[in-house]
């Protein structure tokens, strides 16, 4: 720790005030910034050089700490360097182990996956395979694709997004597997903000006019389009684009969603929705693919995300967290899908050992310490608490999000609100009537990147570190490690609401209205 530093047990960001760690600091910076790529996304965000770090906690080149709710980017489930992931390693490196094994059996892959299957959704466990693949997110969604385009000898693969949403990481893993001869047809989610599908005139005209004309349209109108949007029309429209291969969507290899869309802005789908979604891909005998990479080992609050909604998935893509902090992403599906041809897959880096036996750790913590159900009562005391930033900033659209995976969207208050979905609809979480707010109509304010850059600049002043994403990068992401304590929490949330008001004078967009 550098000479003057003043720092609670929490991370308090006082500046050091010695002049080397600020010089080593600044050294770090620019050598960085003149050999890496321009294509730095974090780095460019959040300006610090991590040297030491522990549990939520990172410690600076320059003397600073911070309380870190990136996580990784949600790799690390148990926080920098949990004592159980680093015995881990250090098993295997004092065994003299090979650190790569190919596609080889080995006791560290044995353990794994034994306890990777213990902690499977039921149903799914007593006839799951696994494939492992390269170890990035993006590489897991190309596998499963490749995978039910083998086992049912069909093309195509349908996806769920929303406005802004589709050049999020997710979406981007799409486009690849699209690359490789996949078609996408692309639907959108339900959501109560910023919905996609037009709720806020003619929804039902809307819908004709994609083909769902006479009867039929009467039906998807029948499902919701005529009141308030909602899981019903979402999941119409999918069964009617299942179902109409006139409409431009023949039958797919498979359909793969998000629990939680997170990069699109940490937004939960409704259980209801995702329940029949289940029953219409079943009915079809299509794969249904649930995409876990950000939401899997108990982020949400449960184990699994799909879990919320009972649903067992044909699929399931993994990564992130499994790894322990290391890269590592694996398929996992029913057996009836595995027609793959030895050879079919013969990645160079399937067998890290290291990450296989960070990943053993981490899921078997998760497990015996009940983290998820933890997550699930923090994160809904976290998520009640911060739901106060609506009603006392006027630029604060709407808190969201699942278990210890939260979003803050940020707007423009003195914006024009766009088209396509009812007022009421982005009220619905504060309890306020659409007339409640300033500039109350139709539709929601315009997403507000400026202000969410602003926010996660002061909650670095503060020590904080937080992430955004979604419509426009304008979703202040938290992702705290499942470990996070009460005392860190509440000052995670005190320091993200001291931001958001500087943020707020800073961007004049004040207080919200009183009702």
């Amino acid at each position: 720790m550098g000479r003057g530093q003043a720092t609670s047990p929490l991370g308090g960001a006082r500046e050091d005030t010695a002049p080397a760690p600020r010089s080593a600091h600044e050294g770090f910076l620019r050598r960085q910034a003149a050999r890496e790529s321009a294509a730095r996304t974090y780095a460019r965000a959040l300006p610090i050089v991590p040297v030491r770090a522990r549990g939520l906690t990172i410690e600076g080149a320059d003397g600073r700490r911070y309380l870190d709710c990136l996580s990784g980017a949600g790799t690390l489930a148990l926080g920098h360097n949990h004592p159980v992931v680093l015995e881990s390693l250090r098993k295997v490196l004092d065994s003299g182990a090979p650190l790569n094994a190919l596609d080889l059996a080995t006791p560290v892959k044995d353990a794994f996956l034994t306890e990777l299957l213990r902690t499977l959704p039921r149903g799914l466990a007593d006839r799951a395979h696994v494939r492992f693949c390269g170890p990035a997110g993006s590489e897991a969604v190309e596998t499963a694709y490749a995978l039910v385009r083998a086992a049912t000898g069909r093309n195509g693969l349908v996806t769920f997004t929303g406005a802004g949403d589709r050049s999020t990481a997710r979406a981007f893993d799409v486009t690849s597997a699209e690359a490789h001869g996949a078609r996408i047809t692309r639907l959108p989610d339900p959501r109560d903000h910023r919905c996609a599908i037009g709720a806020g005139g003619e929804p039902g005209s809307d819908l004709c006019s994609f083909g769902a004309g006479g009867e039929r349209g009467s039906d998807l109108c029948s499902l919701g389009a005529r009141g308030e949007p909602g899981p019903d029309l979402a999941a119409g429209w999918t069964e009617f684009l299942l179902d109409h291969p006139a409409a431009g969507a023949p039958l797919p290899a498979g359909v793969i969603i998000e629990p939680v869309r997170s990069e699109g802005g940490v937004i939960p789908v409704p259980d209801t929705w995702l329940r029949r979604v289940r029953r219409l891909t079943a009915d079809r005998s299509v794969p249904l693919i649930a995409d876990e990479i950000r939401t899997g080992v108990g982020r949400t609050g449960a184990f699994w995300a799909v879990e919320h909604s009972g649903v067992t998935p044909d699929v399931m893509v993994l990564s992130d967290a499994i790894g322990g902090s290391l890269p590592l992403a694996v398929v996992v599906y029913r057996d009836d899908l595995d027609v793959g041809e030895p050879g079919t897959s013969a990645e160079s880096f399937p067998g890290n050992q290291l990450a296989m036996a960070a990943g053993t750790a981490t899921l078997a913590h998760v497990r015996e310490n009940a983290l998820a159900e933890r997550a699930a009562t923090l994160g809904a005391r976290m998520l009640n608490q911060l739901q106060q930033l609506v009603s006392d900033f006027a630029c604060v659209a709407d808190v969201r999000g699942r278990g210890l995976m939260i979003g803050v969207e940020l707007m423009d208050p003195e914006g024009e609100r766009e088209p396509g979905d009812p007022g009421a609809a982005r009220t619905a979480h504060c309890g306020m009537e659409a007339s409640a707010r300033p500039g109350s109509g139709p539709g929601p304010l315009p997403a507000a990147p400026g202000p969410a850059a602003a926010v996660q600049r002061e909650c670095l002043r503060r020590g904080l570190i937080v992430g955004l994403g979604g419509p426009h990068a304008s979703v202040v992401h938290l992702l705290p490690p499942l470990t996070i304590t009460d005392e860190q929490a509440a000052a995670v949330m005190d320091r993200l609401a001291d931001a958001v008001g500087a943020a707020a004078r800073d961007c004049g967009a004040g207080t919200a209205a009183a009702p």
